[in-house]
């Protein structure tokens, strides 16, 4: 699985951020301030694994809070690309 982070921190370089809109925030149950994903660095690790925690004791489908829009995720994953494709994005494997 890769997966790229998210930060309140707003990004110093703008190309390597998304910002996360309010109403995806909103319909995920996260919280109301700003949010960006970071571009510049994807994590890799076998799913499930230790990184993951359940929102629900015991119940491991509880991983995920949910999935964004269509037109967000190939947003990410479009802008992801071209930012690894520049070799400005770093892929940290982070199974031990």
């Amino acid at each position: 699985m890769t997966v790229l982070p998210i930060t309140h921190s707003e990004p110093i370089d703008a190309s390597l951020a998304l910002e996360i809109p309010a109403s995806t925030k909103a319909r995920l149950g996260l919280d109301a301030e700003r949010s960006w994903v970071v571009l510049s660095e994807a994590n890799r690790f076998t799913w499930p694994g230790p990184d993951l925690r359940p929102l629900i004791s015991g119940n491991s489908a509880s991983v995920a809070y949910g999935v964004v829009s269509e037109d967000f995720y190939e947003k990410v994953r479009a802008r992801f690309v071209s930012v690894l494709k520049a070799r400005r994005a770093k892929i940290v494997v982070r199974d031990t």
